[in-house]
C-alpha cells in the first residue's frame, strides 16, 4: 500500500531536482549578424548599451605575470587600503599565499578598515578554517557564497566564479588567479600555474565595484554604498574600458553574447587564449566564419598538464571544424594554462574570470574587464606569442590521426559539455 506514496514522493524530489538545475532563461539559439568591423564606432557603442555599463575614458592598466607579480601587487593593495577592501573569488586553498592574504584582510581589518570577502563555497572546500576564524575575529565579514540548503538545491551549480578585489573603489584587480600555490611563483614546473591578472585605476573601477556588489547584495542583502565605495575618480590615463558580468539569475548569456559580437567583428586577428575551451555549435560556427573570411585565429589551450583532464579531451573533440576552416590551435606544454584573454584586432581586450565554456556561459557568475587600446592590445599580443612559443600546433592531420581509444574518450567526455 506505500508503494504508490513512495513513488509519488521519489518522483516529487525528482522533479524539483530538475527544476532546481534548470535555468528559465531563453538561450542565444541565433548567429550574430555581422554588421560593422570592430574600427567602426557603432561596435563599441553596441559593446557598451548591450553588455551593461557604458566605455569610460581616464583608466589605466598593467598587466601582472604570473603569481610572482600578481600576488606581491595584490598584498601592496591590501596593505594600502585606509577605508574599504572587497573580495570576491572563486578558488580559496590552504597554503602559504592563502594564509599571507589571510593576515593581511585581517590586519586591515582590525585598523578599522571595512573589509568584505565573499567567497564561493565550493571552490573554498579546501580553505583551512582558521583563516575564516581569524578573519571573522578581526572583523571582517566573510561569506561563503551558495551554500548548500534544501530550499535551493540548484544553488550549488551556480558558483561565483568571478576574481575581483577592489581597494578604496580606487584601484581594482581582476584576471584568472585564484588563491592556492599552484599560482605562486612563475610557471617555472607542472606544480605552478601559468596565468596572467590586471590591476586597473581609474572610472572603470567604479564598474568592479559594482560587480561586487551585486552578489553581496544576493548573499547579505546588504547595499554598501556610499563614497567609501564609490568615490568619485578622477581619470589617471587614456584607456577605454567597462567592467560586465553575467549570472544565471540575469543575464546568463552575456558573456557567450560579447565573445559572439567580438568574433563576429574581427577583421584581422583573433588571439584567444583559454584554460577550459569547450565551444558551443554556435560559437565554432562564429569562429570558423571569422577564419573563413580571413581573420587569423590563434587559439591557445592547456596540453596534457591540465587539472581536468575531462575538459580537454570534450575540447579536443570540437577542433575538427575550425581546423579546418584554418584556425592555429596550440596546447600549452610547461604546465597547466590558466589564462583568459581575447584580444581582436590588436584593439580589444576581454579579460576576467571566464572560461569558454558552457559553464562560464550558462552557469556561473562571472565577470570580464573590456578594454579598448591598442597600445596595451599589442603588448598582450605580444606576451600571447610568448606563450605559442611554449606552446605545441596541433594541426588537421594530427588532430585526425589521434588514436581510436582518445577519439572514443572525447566522445563521451563532449556529453558532459553542458556542465564542464
Amino acid at each position: 500500500m506505500l508503494t504508490i506514496p513512495i513513488t509519488a514522493f521519489v518522483t516529487l524530489v525528482i522533479i524539483l531536482v530538475i527544476a532546481n538545475l534548470s535555468s528559465g532563461e531563453k538561450k542565444i539559439e541565433h548567429k550574430i549578424d555581422r554588421l560593422y568591423a570592430s574600427d567602426d564606432p557603432q561596435f563599441l557603442r553596441s559593446m557598451g548599451l548591450l553588455l551593461g555599463p557604458p566605455v569610460v575614458s581616464g583608466n589605466r592598466f598593467e598587466m601582472l605575470l604570473n603569481g610572482e607579480h600578481i600576488f606581491p601587487s595584490m598584498l601592496e593593495g591590501i596593505r594600502s587600503a585606509s577605508k574599504t577592501i572587497t573580495f570576491e573569488t572563486f578558488i580559496y586553498w590552504s597554503g602559504e599565499i592563502g594564509e599571507q592574504i589571510a593576515h593581511a584582510l585581517a590586519d586591515k581589518a582590525r585598523e578599522g578598515v571595512a573589509v568584505h570577502v565573499l567567497l564561493d563555497w565550493v571552490g573554498s572546500s579546501k580553505m583551512d578554517k582558521r583563516y575564516l576564524n581569524m578573519l571573522h575575529d578581526a572583523g571582517a565579514q566573510v561569506i561563503q557564497y551558495h551554500k548548500p540548503h534544501w530550499t535551493g538545491l540548484g544553488r550549488m551549480n551556480d558558483r561565483t566564479h568571478r576574481k575581483l578585489l577592489v581597494i578604496d573603489g580606487h584601484i581594482g584587480f581582476t584576471g584568472g588567479v585564484g588563491i592556492a600555490p599552484e599560482w605562486t611563483g612563475h610557471a617555472q614546473d607542472e606544480k605552478h600555474w601559468r596565468d596572467t591578472h590586471f590591476r586597473v585605476a581609474g572610472p572603470v573601477v567604479g564598474h568592479m565595484q559594482a560587480v561586487f556588489m551585486d552578489n553581496w547584495v544576493k548573499a547579505t542583502g546588504n547595499v554598501l554604498h556610499g563614497p567609501d565605495y564609490f568615490p568619485e575618480v578622477e581619470g589617471v590615463g587614456d584607456g577605454l574600458a567597462h567592467m560586465f558580468s553575467s549570472s544565471p539569475s540575469g543575464g546568463s548569456d552575456d558573456m557567450q553574447l560579447m565573445y559572439l559580437m567580438a568574433i563576429t567583428a574581427a577583421t584581422r586577428s583573433i588571439h584567444l587564449a583559454s584554460a577550459y575551451f569547450v565551444p558551443d555549435k554556435l560559437t565554432i560556427n562564429a569562429i570558423v566564419e571569422a577564419a573563413r573570411r580571413g581573420v587569423k585565429v590563434q587559439i591557445i589551450t592547456p596540453g596534457k598538464r591540465i587539472d581536468t583532464h575531462t575538459v580537454r579531451e570534450a575540447s579536443r573533440a570540437c577542433w575538427g571544424d575550425m581546423l579546418r576552416a584554418g584556425v592555429e590551435m596550440f596546447e600549452y606544454q610547461p604546465t597547466m594554462f590558466h589564462c583568459k584573454l581575447l584580444v581582436v584586432d590588436e584593439y580589444l581586450v576581454s579579460v576576467g574570470s571566464t572560461n569558454f565554456d558552457s559553464r562560464s556561459f550558462k552557469l556561473n557568475d562571472e565577470a570580464n574587464l573590456n578594454i579598448y587600446d591598442r597600445d596595451f592590445a599589442k603588448l598582450q599580443t605580444a606576451t600571447f606569442a610568448d606563450d605559442i612559443r611554449q606552446s605545441r600546433q596541433v594541426t588537421l592531420d594530427a588532430w585526425l590521426r589521434r588514436p581510436f581509444s582518445e577519439k572514443l574518450i572525447e566522445k563521451f567526455a563532449s556529453l558532459l559539455d553542458a556542465q564542464l
